[in-house]
């Protein structure tokens, strides 16, 4: 079965180019431009895994990975935040509020994709 993801990111290329890559390994892809929609979408769809910008409209990054870790039916989704908030306290807040990886902004596009891949099949 195809594996769904959702890409948070308010800002139209990089949506873009995620959105091809992960086209590109055969996955369904789903995108929100904010938080507070991203939300709505996982309440929904139940995607397989998030890939989560920090800096957003309505709802940042930090406070969607901490409302997704509160749900115990939401606690198992894979977040893969990607921000251009490289600084070693961001990251570090990324995964203290649980992230399961933070890459950052310029990314390499190979490292991207196999992190995704080693998160969702750590999910299997």
């Amino acid at each position: 079965m195809t594996k769904t993801i959702l890409i948070v990111d308010d800002e139209p290329n990089i949506v873009l180019s995620v959105e091809y890559l992960m086209k590109r390994e055969g996955y369904q892809v789903m995108t929100a431009s904010d938080g507070q929609v991203a939300i709505e979408m996982i309440a929904d769809t139940r995607p397989d895994l998030l890939i989560l910008d920090v800096m957003m409209p309505r709802k940042n990054g930090f406070e969607v990975c901490r409302e997704i870790r509160a749900d115990p039916a939401l606690s198992g989704l894979p977040i893969l935040m990607l921000s251009a908030k490289g600084r070693e306290a961001e990251i570090k807040k990324g995964i203290s509020l649980g992230a399961d990886a933070y890459i950052t902004k310029p990314f390499s596009t190979h490292d991207l994709v196999d992190k995704v891949n080693q998160l969702l099949q750590s999910q299997e």
